[in-house]
């Protein structure tokens, strides 16, 4: 299924119906990282799953993506699906495009639920890193995204769950250089949503890995407390949808 937001096609699948629950996945991944999940969700709701702008069949926007760009491309899906009411599960980049999507849409989001994601904007070390990676990104795409993945999770990681990352990366290497480019560059310049999210009256969740290599675990964990939002701590990294399948297909269920 699709439909356009600004002359570009915004890819997405729909399954179930009442009460809807929107999946949003992370920077080089796409719907198919739900597909585990999906079916049995649907057998109680709508799930929606929506490849973000530059990732997945979805076209590049512009030379930036913003949050806020991803988050209106989102809204384009609902309103194709007549929805006004709907909770939001976002991985990594797809949290930050939820907390987006509260932000300029404050009416519709029900639930918030943030997988190994932040409420808080980058730090100046994190942009300096994200400009090497959008710089690498089109000196040698198959090079940044095979880095970018494997970095996701821990060694030991890497080698158990070897066949599933391949399948990422393997994926991944479709997207266009300038999408990719254009995600980075927008995940960059995000706006800080801490406050937003603290004074978010729904349901709110915050996952987050004890081995991530990219978020540090305390510093979400303290963050969650400061927005009195609910905390789950999983044993693994960055990739809780492959790591820890079991974990996140309860969490999901438990998303009023």
């Amino acid at each position: 299924m699709e439909t356009t937001y600004k002359d570009t096609t915004i890819a997405y699948t729909s399954m179930g119906t009442g009460n809807p629950l929107v999946l949003l996945h992370g920077f080089l991944e796409s719907k198919i990282i739900w597909k585990d999940f999906t079916t049995e969700l649907a057998v109680k709701r709508q799930v929606i799953c929506i490849d973000l702008p530059g990732h997945g069949d979805s076209g590049n926007l512009n030379k930036i993506n913003t949050m806020a760009d991803m988050a209106r491309a989102v809204k384009a899906v609902l309103d194709e699906l007549n929805i006004t009411k709907a909770s939001f599960a976002g991985h990594s980049m797809g949290g930050y495009v939820s907390l987006e999507f509260q932000n300029i849409f404050p009416n519709i989001p029900r639930s918030l639920a943030l997988l190994n994601s932040t409420p808080e904007a980058d730090s100046e070390e994190r942009k300096v890193t994200r400009n090497r990676a959008a710089a690498l990104v089109l000196k040698n795409k198959r090079a940044f995204v095979s880095m970018a993945l494997s970095n996701l999770l821990t060694p030991e990681n890497n080698k158990k769950f070897r066949s599933q990352i391949e399948i990422l990366k393997k994926h991944a290497l479709q997207f266009s250089s300038a999408g990719i480019y254009a995600a980075i560059k927008g995940m960059k310049i995000r706006t800080d949503h801490t406050e937003l999210f603290a004074k978010f009256k729904g349901q709110k969740i915050v996952v987050a890995g004890k081995n991530d290599p990219v978020m540090d675990y305390n510093t979400i964990k303290s963050v969650a407390k400061r927005c009195n939002s609910k905390f789950i701590g999983l044993p693994d990294g960055h990739l809780c949808f492959i790591e820890n399948q079991t974990e996140v297909r309860e969490i999901l269920h438990f998303i009023d």
